[in-house]
């Protein structure tokens, strides 16, 4: 289902920034679930597809240390806590979309959006940053595929 997902992923990352913030503030009131309920309520009939909101947030907040790994070796220069809150919580939520999302949306699509977000709420670089770095993300992992599957490169299934 659709149904303006772009405006989940606004919430998604109203809530991931949320979430950040809270926790370099040392909140200890860290409640997911209760974050992205009520930012999803300004929406109520508007977004049709709730659950991938909720399923992106919770995705994203669970593994935000695997998709930082991700992204630090291709943006060496920038370390993850010196990424501005904003521009770290859209690469987190691509990243996510691409790695765990894939069979519900099409890589380049999460690229988009993320350069969409980056240009409506990022600094006036940011989504020159966050498309190079999806885009790095994005060559890597099609790059493995391609490569897997002409059979020139890969892991040797185990003998029976």
């Amino acid at each position: 289902m659709a149904s303006n997902r772009h405006l989940g992923r606004i919430v998604a990352l109203q809530s991931l920034y949320e979430l950040d913030l809270k926790d370099m503030l040392g909140d200890e009131s860290l409640k997911v679930d209760e974050i992205v309920d009520r930012n999803l309520g300004h929406y109520e009939d508007t977004i049709g597809d709730k659950d991938y909101v909720r399923r992106l947030v919770q995705g994203v907040f669970e593994k935000a240390n695997q998709l930082d790994a991700r992204v630090q070796p291709i943006a060496p220069e920038w370390p993850i806590k010196q990424i501005s809150i904003i521009d770290r919580a859209i690469l987190r939520m691509s990243v996510f979309e691409l790695e765990n999302l894939g069979d519900i949306v099409p890589p380049k699509v999460a690229i988009n959006e993320a350069v969409e977000l980056a240009k409506s709420f990022g600094s006036e670089n940011s989504s020159k940053f966050i498309n190079g770095v999806l885009g790095t993300i994005y060559r890597q992992d099609t790059e493995g595929e391609e490569e897997n599957e002409s059979g020139e490169t890969g892991k040797s299934e185990p003998e029976a």
